[in-house]
């Protein structure tokens, strides 16, 4: 086992951070949220119980509401920026007027409505909102109608499906998310609680999107309250219903590879308390991305059920608890050979977890919040006598103990947030093999090896931030402090900017961020592959090093420009530089993967997005990035074994590009409103294609994968061909009432049938291939 090291990642006096850990906690729940309190009342100042909207077209939010018989509604989680409100009652002349949201403390509204036909009104027209002026940095908000009207997922990747449509992301092999080309370096927020492990279906069970109200979107101007996994930052806003009474709905889907999925929520609210739960299950034929088309052993099973219970103790107190619990099992797809010799092998992926949460308004602006998380995840991977050309076992889990207190004081332009948090993992590593077909092995290779191992994952954190409004300026400017214990002891500080400027008459937003990040190691096979036992698989030859923390500067420029107000258009030019660039590799060549490192990485680029919320009955986007990755020799950490380690020592200088290097990338969907109750939509999606490495006998990876499959490599540019691929959509509303709505989807992937090869990775593992031509059903009641 490597010995500790202590090191210090950014050159910052010591005797800041204890300064720093004594600043009264501030910050909420997450970074970009906040709440509206409305009061609606009369002249005479008695209370008047009326319907609101409320819209917002940057973040497609548009909600019907109602104030309570006192006049007042409160509306939770609305990501920051300006929205339009529309109080009517009848008897009353209508009043629209517009809120901005900047803080996470709640917002406070008085409204004051007079007899008809009198009216004193704010006109504010909802194309206003189409821009977020108060946004420092650049972050891409996928809204309700997006989520509503995506297209249907195969089960255990519907989150995922979404994130991809913005710039700057791509799958490699079963859905595992790559921000500018960042290899496991992407966390989901989940409510306020971030979940730094892989996420992707063969890891993790999946977050449902049916549950989700809105997703947040950052991969540069990442506020300084986030940190660890820094690829790529996903805030999830899970559905919460402002009303009160009973409130939910219920999803049903079918379709191609015998896939079938539903899901249900449910959340009754009266007085001070709200309870709440969901449920939700799904199986399929095509859960993993097959190695082959033929798609052999590739079925699914995933579910989960969750409970919550908020209390309002008072005006200025709230408490709430939310327990969850999640699995999956599926196989592993084989390639022909595996296939004909009867390979079985299978995952299991089971997770539980437990959430509490306080807050407390000190005053109209200054708040406190307490978070804490429990968490247990364990995964399994096992094999049958009949694998080839090895049986294969894992089974590791951890325990996870997650604590955070954050406060939040608003003084006149200002917004200051400080907090510390504590994240406790306890890591249980089980592996080991048996070779069926030596043959396939260097002489020396042991025909079985065990691993068990267990070491503690410590890690603790303190930020300090503040959020300055100055007329058309909007700055963030925050310093994080990390420290990260498993097998080195490592420490940084990061401070982190943002700066935009609005310029109102031209619709536009200049905006600017720099990032200093610190990312800690995947912990997937982290102790197996640090681990002394492993020079018993090739003791002539190995090369070991202890897996360091990735350090490095993000830059980001761009522009945010509205057109016609109907149009929203994006453009960002990037750059990251990193030293120790996290990738992965294989034991043996199986699909068990651990984490390693090069000396530095580099990756820059361009990234367009344009948006149409709502114009003549049309909506819907194009994202598209162009992206260029490399990576430099030496190796500075991970396991290399046999011609892999002769390799990785002898090569000491030079670059290569980096797995995910995909240099071109198009999303885009136009939807069309044809009459109240009817729409439909298009969509295409174009990939330039992965570097490839061909490694093997080809008479041997002919066998294995194909002719179909080869026929989409490019040997001589060293890349997969590009992919081009169309899908379809309709719905309709069935029905629609006060008490609740029906709606029907129909959803067409891949119209085009394209061979869709994501990854191909040599003799035994690495290849991904997306689904053939497929559709699905889906009907969505809410009520």
């Amino acid at each position: 086992m490597a010995s500790e090291e202590s090191h210090v990642a950014f050159n910052f006096p010591k005797s800041v951070l204890p300064l720093l850990l004594a600043v009264p906690g501030l910050a909420c729940g997450q970074v970009n949220e906040g709440a509206l309190h409305l009061v609606v009342s009369d002249a005479t100042g008695h209370a008047v119980s009326a319907a609101v909207e409320v819209v917002n077209q940057a973040i497609q939010y548009a909600q019907e509401l109602s104030t309570g018989a006192d006049g007042t509604l409160d509306v939770a989680h609305l990501r920051f920026g300006l929205y339009r409100l529309e109080i009517r009652r009848s008897g009353f002349a209508s009043v629209q007027s517009s809120v901005e949201i900047r803080s996470s403390i709640p917002t406070r509204l008085a409204i004051q409505m007079k007899i008809a036909p009198l009216t004193e009104s704010v006109k504010v027209d909802a194309s206003e909102t189409l821009l977020s002026a108060d946004q420092a940095g650049s972050v891409n908000i996928i809204g309700k109608e997006s989520i509503r009207d995506r297209v249907t997922s195969i089960p255990g990747r519907s989150l995922q499906d979404l994130v991809i449509t913005q710039p700057g992301w791509i799958f490699e092999g079963n859905a595992v998310l790559h921000p500018r080309e960042s290899e496991y370096q992407t966390q989901f927020i989940v409510d306020g609680i971030p979940l730094t492990d892989d996420r992707s279906p063969s890891f993790g069970p999946e977050i449902e999107a049916d549950g989700t109200q809105s997703l947040g979107v950052y991969t540069a101007g990442i506020p300084a309250e986030y940190g660890r996994k820094m690829g790529g930052v996903i805030e999830v806003s899970t559905t919460r219903d402002a009303q009160d009474g009973l409130h939910g709905q219920a999803v049903l889907a079918g379709g191609s590879f015998a896939s079938v999925s539903g899901s249900g929520d449910a959340q009754y609210s009266r007085g001070k308390n709200t309870v709440g739960g969901s449920a939700s299950g799904g199986r399929t034929d095509h859960y993993l991305n097959p190695v082959v088309p033929q798609n052999f052993a590739n079925t699914g099973t995933i579910g989960d059920f969750s409970a919550r219970y908020e209390r309002a103790q008072s005006p200025h107190d709230t408490l709430s608890f939310a327990i969850r619990h999640e699995f999956s099992r599926f196989d592993i797809p084989n390639e022909m050979i595996q296939q004909a010799a009867g390979q079985l092998q299978t995952g299991t992926n089971a997770e539980t977890m437990g959430i509490a949460a306080y807050r407390h308004l000190i005053s109209d602006r200054a708040a406190l919040n307490f978070n804490a998380m429990g968490r247990d995840n364990a995964n399994s991977f096992d094999s049958n006598q009949d694998s080839i050309p090895i049986e294969v076992f894992q089974h590791n889990s951890f325990r996870e103990a997650y604590f955070r207190f954050t406060a939040t004081l608003d003084h006149g332009a200002h917004e200051w947030k400080t907090g510390v948090e504590s994240d406790n993992t306890w890591l249980h590593e089980n592996f080991n093999y048996v070779l069926t077909d030596p043959s396939r092995f260097g002489d020396d290779t042991p025909e079985t090896f065990a691993f068990a191992g267990s070491r503690p994952d410590l890690e603790q954190s303190a930020f300090v931030q503040d959020a300055i409004h100055l007329r058309s300026w909007t700055i963030s400017a925050g310093l994080r402090w990390d420290h990260y214990q498993l097998l080195l002891n490592r420490q940084a500080f990061e401070p982190r900017f943002a700066i935009s400027r609005y310029f109102s008459n031209a619709g536009l937003i200049l905006h600017f961020a720099y990032d200093r990040v610190f990312q800690t190691p995947s912990s997937e096979n982290i102790l197996l592959s640090s681990s002394t036992d492993v020079e018993s698989l090739d003791p002539e030859s190995f090369l070991r090093l202890p897996v360091k923390p990735s350090v490095g500067d993000y830059y980001e420029g761009g522009a945010s420009k509205e057109f016609a107000k109907k149009i929203r258009f994006d453009a960002n030019y990037f750059r990251r530089n990193l030293n120790n660039f996290a990738d992965d590799d294989q034991i043996l060549s199986t699909t068990i993967s651990f984490p390693i490192a090069f000396e530095k990485g580099i990756i820059y680029g361009l990234e367009g997005k344009i948006e149409i919320p709502n114009w003549h009955g049309f909506s819907g986007f194009g994202s598209y990035s162009y992206s260029v990755g490399n990576a430099w020799f030496p190796v500075t950490g991970g396991l290399f074994l046999g011609d892999d380690a002769t390799d990785a020592a002898s090569e000491l200088s030079g670059h290569f590009p980096v797995s995910q290097d995909q240099r071109n990338t198009f999303r885009g969907r136009l939807r069309y409103q044809i009459k109240p109750q009817f729409w439909i939509a298009g969509g295409v999606s174009y990939d330039s294609g992965l570097p490839f490495e061909f490694v093997g006998d080809p008479a041997t990876v002919l066998a294995q994968y194909g002719p179909e499959v080869l026929g989409r490599l490019n040997f001589e540019r060293g890349r997969i061909d590009p992919s081009f691929k169309v899908n379809a959509s309709a719905g309709a509303i069935l029905h629609r009432s006060d008490r609740w709505t029906a709606t029907f989807q129909i959803d067409g992937a891949n119209l085009t049938n394209t061979l869709d090869v994501l990854d191909f990775g040599g003799l035994f593992s690495g290849n991904a291939i997306g689904p053939p031509r497929s559709a699905f059903l889906r009907l969505t009641s809410t009520f």
